[in-house]
């Protein structure tokens, strides 16, 4: 009896015990920088209002301030101006998911900011009446207007 009451014991101890996995490797600075894009993206059709910085509404650099706050924690400054000396620059042809794209879009350097997706893409709160989207740096418009790129130092985790 005695046995079997130390075998039941040991039955129910290892019955309530789990396996030990081994930590999760933190995630890379390219799938973290995909976090930013894909949770920009989550955003859209968010509407646009000139100096919004909450989560029902936006403008350019409001947008990004929030995305970048919401998903790494790193606060950028309030204005695409101010937004564009952060960061290392980056050439067009090297553009990863999540750095931030500069177009002057009031006779004005760097006075629009979005984030860049990949495939020539961005996500923006382009202006009044319109919401949060995707547009494509290869349409003209954008194109002849594009002032360069930013990539966001990561903090270490």
């Amino acid at each position: 009896m005695k046995h079997y009451c130390i075998c039941l014991l040991i039955l129910l101890l290892a019955a309530c015990t789990q396996p030990v996995r081994p930590p999760e490797p933190p995630p890379t600075p390219l799938q973290r920088m995909n976090e930013v894009a894909f949770y920009a993206l989550s955003l859209a059709d968010t509407p646009y209002r000139y100096g919004g910085s909450q989560s029902n509404s936006f403008d350019c650099s409001g947008f990004v301030q929030h995305v970048f706050l919401n998903t790494l924690g790193i606060k950028l400054p309030r204005t695409s101006i101010e937004i564009s000396r952060v960061g290392d620059e980056v050439q067009a042809a090297l553009l990863q998911p999540g750095d931030l794209v500069f177009f002057n879009t009031s006779a004005q350097p760097y006075s629009h900011v979005g984030i860049y997706l990949g495939e020539q893409r961005f996500v923006h709160a382009p202006s009044s009446g319109k919401a949060i989207m995707v547009t494509s740096m290869q349409a003209s418009w954008w194109r002849k207007r594009y002032n360069g790129a930013r990539r966001i130092t990561l903090p270490s985790l």
